[in-house]
């Protein structure tokens, strides 16, 4: 089973949406603190709109607290700086999907020691695209890959 994982996030309507997308796969979806919002806070509940009660939720107080979660499965990091097309990347049941903050991305100790993909980008401008988007695109080709 696919498991979705926010490293730090921090704008609270891209995690609603993420849990949104979460919720119509069954895919749990596991958020590591420090988060930039509070799990009540109102955009993030909006942007889930009432599907919140079916989004299989984890907050994880730290790193470790994810890596002792996910043993037996492989993280997968999803970044511009990664190394290989997600598309081209052979995904595997149980594999945990990485996603870093808005801001700066997934931790660089993170990123050393695990497969990173990138979602191709045509605009050199563009340094990234939304992390709700990111997640989505991630997360159906992991699930297109396995038939699912």
């Amino acid at each position: 089973m696919l498991q979705v994982a926010l490293i730090y996030p921090e704008i609270p309507p891209n995690t609603g949406n993420i849990a949104r997308t979460c919720a119509a796969t069954n895919t749990h979806l596991h958020l590591v603190e420090p988060l930039g919002f509070e799990i009540s806070d109102r955009q993030l509940k909006r942007a889930g709109i009432d599907y919140w009660d079916y989004v299989n939720v984890t907050v994880h107080p730290n790193i470790e607290s994810l890596r002792e979660a996910s043993k037996g499965g492989r993280w997968i990091c999803f970044s511009a700086r990664g190394a290989k097309h997600f598309r081209e990347f052979q995904f595997q049941d149980g594999d945990w999907l990485l996603f870093g903050s808005e801001s700066s991305g997934l931790p660089a100790e993170v990123l050393a020691n695990n497969p990173a993909v990138y979602i191709p980008m045509e605009n050199p401008n563009v340094r990234s695209l939304n992390l709700s988007v990111s997640a989505a695109l991630g997360l159906f080709e992991a699930r297109r890959q396995l038939g699912i």
